[in-house]
């Protein structure tokens, strides 16, 4: 498969499984506002809250695919890659805020039941449904995003997955809370929103650490370096390498290597080599893949 066909089908993937997040988010939003709304839950109106968040980091996914995904062009000769991984950043930056929110509302929670003296709370069981159907449904987008994410290496659909999990949290915290008021307990809510809060935080920052090292030109992961150095072994016309360098740029990989041949080649010989060596990549490789191969004499000195 060649490399545009490859970022096609991962595009058709990423969006398939993005739409179905969306059409699930804004059915739930619904769901959990009219409910606690008619109910008088803040704790599932802030759960209905996150659900829109969700939305607003999908369609942020979907535009981030779509200029990422756009061919090279005299302006970006290496492509627009970093596009996602912007999205990337934007969806992890959404999840720290949601993180650093529940936080907040917990602790203040806390705060004013202790201020107020009134710690005697009253909850629905709708409430306790419907946070449960969006902790099924949650989970599952989750499961599928983060499938689709490993599958097409793409570092903003595995955030956003993240963000499906996070509202699935959110959705935890809300029936643990509605139980632990149930049993006299009237602090539940606030310090499962709070244990879900720092959880969501540490997950972004991890995700938004990813993306900086991907802006400052880390290397590619480590499974898919052992692919690369797999293949440039397996290579019978290759006598020894070296210098291989890599990055990625949204889901590509760029790479250059040296390569020893044999020095009694010809130019068309050894230009051969270096072909094959690109097809073997290209073919082998899970990510779309740009491959620039500096052929050398097998000589003493060149050895390294």
């Amino acid at each position: 498969m060649t490399k545009t066909l490859a970022l096609e089908a991962a595009n058709t993937q990423i969006r398939r499984v993005t739409i179905t997040g969306m059409w699930i988010n804004i059915t739930l939003m619904a769901f959990k506002l009219i409910v606690g709304f008619l109910v008088g839950s803040l704790s599932l109106i802030a759960d209905g809250v996150h659900s829109l968040s969700d939305f607003a980091t999908d369609i942020a996914l979907l535009v981030g695919v779509y200029f990422g995904s756009k061919k090279p062009d005299d302006k970006h000769p290496f492509g627009h890659g970093r596009l996602e991984t912007f999205a990337g950043a934007f969806v992890a930056a959404a999840l720290i805020i949601v993180g650093a929110w529940l936080i907040y509302e917990g602790a203040r929670g806390i705060a004013e039941m202790h201020n107020t003296g009134n710690e005697k709370v009253q909850i629905s069981s709708m409430v306790i449904w419907i946070a449960l159907l969006s902790v099924a449904l949650k989970e599952y987008l989750y499961q599928i995003t983060r499938i689709v994410a490993k599958r097409t290496h793409s570092s903003a659909t595995y955030a956003n997955a993240w963000h499906h999990r996070s509202d699935a949290f959110s959705s935890v915290a809300v029936v643990i809370g509605a139980i632990a008021m149930k049993f006299g307990y009237p602090h539940g809510d606030q310090l499962g929103a709070i244990a879900v809060g720092l959880m969501i935080v540490m997950v972004g920052i991890k995700i938004v650490g990813d993306c900086i090292s991907e802006f400052a030109e880390g290397a590619v992961d480590h499974t898919t370096l052992e692919q690369i150095q797999t293949v440039i072994n397996a290579h019978q016309g290759i006598r020894q390498w070296h210098q291989l360098r890599t990055r990625s740029v949204g889901r590509e990989v760029f790479l250059d290597v040296h390569i020893l041949v044999d020095p009694l080649l010809n130019i068309t010989q050894a230009h051969e080599i270096s072909e094959s060596l690109e097809t073997a990549l290209m073919e082998q490789l899970t990510r779309p893949v740009n491959v620039m191969v500096h052929v050398e004499p097998d000589l003493p000195e060149l050895r390294r």
